[in-house]
């Protein structure tokens, strides 16, 4: 009798299908990608800086503890092999894919806000003054003693980029996008007052945390901008997250919203179905207790889903005839 098992979704049976159910919001990634691009090339509002106002942005110019390339490395990549490792266990598509879109939304919407951001306030950074006078030798507007830079043009530019920190930003959408999958997956607000859990999902916000850090040790940006950054991405992060899966502390917060959509439709066929309906089974494991392995090496547990399912009643009237 065929039934409805973990494992049962993969890429190959089941991977076309749900790319092509959400292919407007591929195209919208795409969309976002442009914007992104148009909004770096752009030049960001020049804010008055006068002399007197240079005693706080005069910090020395550094290179970044944490270069530019590196960040999609840290918001990106690491969170997807956090993701594809799970699939490899479970191997289930509808939570790979679902996953990694919500991923790259909440990076890139976050993206797509911090440099507009940035672009409109024009906020100098700490280290302004030598971007400005790489000679450290100041020229001023004699009427309005607004600064007359001397240095190169694109890093004068960037020196307009303080407000919000595009490090920080990028960084938390990722990292806290990743911080609530895994705190879904291995149920940290499972009532078991388990606080070793918890160490896990603060890891990558503490990764995150770090590297703002790294941008006000580098005098980069200032404390402000780190934080706006860091509200920014958690923010964005977390509409994201719940876009395409329920709460962590949900009884069905381990899995997307698409699987149990996909388990009621097909429950739905059977029921409907006219002839062989009573050789058709629907497992019981999969729709009245679901078994999880821990992929952390924790005890196997079971999570049981709502009682108020439609799926447990038809389930249950079918057991009895």
């Amino acid at each position: 009798m065929p039934e409805i098992q973990l494992g049962a979704h993969t890429i190959r049976s089941h991977g076309l299908k749900v790319a092509r159910s959400h292919m407007h919001d591929w195209l919208i990634l795409i969309l976002l990608v442009v914007v992104e691009v148009i909004l770096n090339v752009i030049e960001p509002f020049h804010r008055f800086v006068g002399k007197e106002m240079l005693t706080d942005l005069s910090y020395p110019l550094k290179t970044n503890t944490i270069p530019f390339w590196s960040v999609p490395l840290i918001a990106i990549l690491l969170p997807i092999v956090v993701i594809l490792v799970y699939y490899f266990i479970r191997q289930d598509v509808y939570d790979l894919h679902h996953a990694i879109l919500g991923l790259l939304f909440s990076v890139l919407i976050t993206a797509v806000i911090t440099d507009a951001i940035k672009d409109a306030v024009g906020r100098p950074r700490p280290d302004f003054f030598w971007r400005c006078f790489p000679d450290g030798k100041g020229v001023f507007d004699t009427r309005t003693t607004d600064v007359l830079c001397t240095g190169d043009k694109s890093v004068i530019k960037e020196g307009h980029k303080s407000f919000p920190s595009g490090h920080t930003s990028w960084s938390f959408a990722g990292l806290s996008f990743l911080s609530l999958y895994l705190s879904g997956k291995i149920r940290a607000f499972d009532r078991k007052g388990h606080v070793a859990k918890l160490c896990i999902v603060f890891l990558p916000i503490l990764l995150a945390a770090l590297v703002g850090v790294s941008r006000v040790d580098d005098y980069w940006h200032h404390w402000q901008d780190v934080f706006a950054g860091a509200l920014l991405g958690v923010t964005v992060a977390s509409f994201c997250y719940l876009q395409f899966f329920p709460p962590p502390y949900d009884i069905d917060g381990w899995g997307p919203h698409a699987y149990f959509e996909m388990l009621a439709e097909t429950r739905n066929g059977i029921q409907s179905s006219t002839t062989g309906i009573n050789h058709l089974s629907m497992g019981v494991t999969e729709l009245q207790s679901v078994h999880v392995e821990s992929h952390l090496g924790m005890d196997t547990s079971v999570v049981y889903t709502r009682d108020t399912s439609p799926i447990l009643d038809g389930l249950n009237s079918g057991r009895r005839n």
